[in-house]
């Protein structure tokens, strides 16, 4: 495996956080199905990725050092 990418952008660390938080909302009575939980993965992993687009760009408009 070549790629790298932050472990932010990672479907497998968002699912099992999603994963570990249902199972912990299931011990104090809120049941989360799977779909719901795939359904939650989706959307955190969108968000996520928007919010790291914004921060590349961010950075780029406050950066003291030229792109070469």
């Amino acid at each position: 495996m070549s790629d790298v990418k932050p472990w932010y952008l990672s479907r497998t660390i968002w699912a099992a956080i999603i994963s570990v938080a249902a199972t912990i909302a299931g011990a104090f009575g809120y049941p989360v199905d799977d779909l719901g939980r795939e359904g939650l993965v989706e959307a955190l992993l969108q968000i996520v990725s928007a919010a790291a687009g914004v921060l590349a760009i961010l950075g780029r408009f406050t950066a003291t050092a030229r792109i070469l």
